[in-house]
């Protein structure tokens, strides 16, 4: 039985599920990551770049695809960060950001970009020194409102 289904399984039945808790060095890792935390919600105050010490950390509320239709607080940290920019993501405090996917740019080796892709074409840089990024969970998990859609692209089959 794979551990996608035991988890569902666990939450269906109203057992705790173990925090997600995943490590990323590499652009495969990054992925895993990125599927685990994609139609995430954060806001612009929950990204967090401490420039003296390296670090980027963002709080957000995960939509948890491997145990049905939950949310959980989860923490996402990338050290070793030299720079942080943004193109098209709205700055008020309390606008809703909705991350779709995460990618990595090898740059000069073991350095490169993350790419934070957000819905409505906003994306965040964070270029790094080398790829070191962790994805926790943080809290209980409580029933989704909405679970996440994606429409197909493309127009409908005639």
């Amino acid at each position: 039985m794979s551990t996608e289904a035991t988890s569902a399984d666990a939450a269906a039945a109203g057992q705790a599920v173990e925090p997600l808790r995943l490590l990323a060095e590499d652009a495969d890792d990054l992925h895993i990551i990125s599927a685990a935390l994609q139609d995430a919600i954060l806001r612009p105050v929950d990204i967090v770049w401490e420039r003296s010490a390296r670090r980027v950390t963002l709080a957000l509320s995960r939509f948890c695809w491997e145990c049905g239709e939950t949310r959980v607080m989860s923490a996402m940290q990338f050290g070793d960060v030299i720079a942080v920019k943004s193109r098209r993501l709205p700055r008020g405090p309390e606008h809703a950001l909705e991350l779709l996917a995460m990618d990595f740019e090898p740059g000069e080796a073991p350095g490169g970009r993350v790419m934070l892709m957000f819905a409505g074409g906003g994306d965040l840089r964070i270029d790094v020194e080398c790829l070191d990024a962790v994805l926790t969970d943080l809290s209980e998990r409580w029933p989704a409102r909405v679970a996440p859609t994606h429409l197909a692209e493309g127009p409908e089959p005639a």
